[in-house]
């Protein structure tokens, strides 16, 4: 493959994304890892990463586009875009009709409202600490004493599902499965409690149009079908999941600067 490439990193509060399209627009390559201490760093490597993988460098790239709560880091961005409008274009990528975006990030959750051309109509953000998100999830592993990834399959074995966490506060939520535990519910049901509540505090952050088609991003979209369960439980319609739900953002920073290239130059390797 020869010819310009356009790039999108997403530096989010748990990790980095990137993906990188060719001349068409089409994916050629992504990568993602955790965004630790060092942001600078992370989206440095995940760039060369994902470069790498399709087969070019740092030359071919002739726009590169960032996002994220990080996104002011990343070295040699041309631009940088919202979270919420990347995640918007990149879902609209893959659904190209009036959609509900729900996304389920490492610190927060966004619910956007976009028309049939892709325009946003609304968006809201969850405000009430990390209820509702990947960290919500990693605390109550971690206070089960199981992996996040053991988390779903613990979920789905769970005898009944009337059990409940309740608490909006990450904190005061662990402190709730103690009390839970001790009433005698079992790993398996507090698991599914803890998606439950996800799915339910996103479902608190925006309204969703009952007409609605609804497109689900993020990492534990990604790595937990289950949450699009439960949210399909609750709308009454199965959510959609794109392939690579993880780096929707990212694949719409690197859109976003491959819709740039008339403004930006051909670069490099055009």
């Amino acid at each position: 493959m020869s010819g310009p490439l356009y790039a999108g990193v997403d530096v989010g509060s748990a990790a980095t994304k990137t993906v990188v399209v060719d001349a068409d627009g089409r994916p050629q390559a992504r990568d993602v890892r955790r965004s630790g201490a060092d942001l600078v760093a992370a989206s440095a490597a995940s760039l060369e990463a994902a470069l790498r993988a399709a087969g070019a460098d740092r030359g071919r790239v002739a726009r590169l586009f960032a996002t994220g709560f990080g996104r002011s880091v990343v070295a040699g961005a041309d631009e940088t875009r919202t979270e919420i409008a990347c995640h918007a274009r990149g879902a609209w990528q893959h659904a190209r009709r009036a959609i509900t975006v729900i996304d389920v990030g490492g610190q927060d959750n966004k619910v956007i409202e976009l028309d049939a051309n892709g325009r946003q109509l609304g968006f809201r953000m969850n405000r009430k600490c990390a209820a509702g998100t990947g960290a919500f999830l990693e605390e109550i592993a971690h206070r089960l004493d199981v992996e996040l990834g053991e988390l779903q399959r613990l979920a789905r074995a769970a005898a009944r599902r009337d059990v409940r966490i309740g608490s909006y506060c990450t904190v005061f939520a662990a402190t709730e499965v103690l009390s839970r535990i001790r009433e005698g519910a079992s790993l398996p049901e507090l698991a599914y409690a803890a998606f439950e509540s996800v799915a339910q505090r996103v479902l608190e952050t925006g309204r969703v149009a009952p007409e609605s088609d609804v497109v689900l991003t993020g990492g534990v979209a990604e790595h937990c079908p289950i949450l699009a369960e439960i949210l399909g439980g609750k709308l009454g319609r199965t959510p959609i999941v794109p392939p690579e739900a993880q780096s929707v953002g990212a694949l719409g920073a690197a859109l976003f600067a491959w819709e740039s290239r008339s403004a930006g130059g051909a670069g490099a390797g055009a």
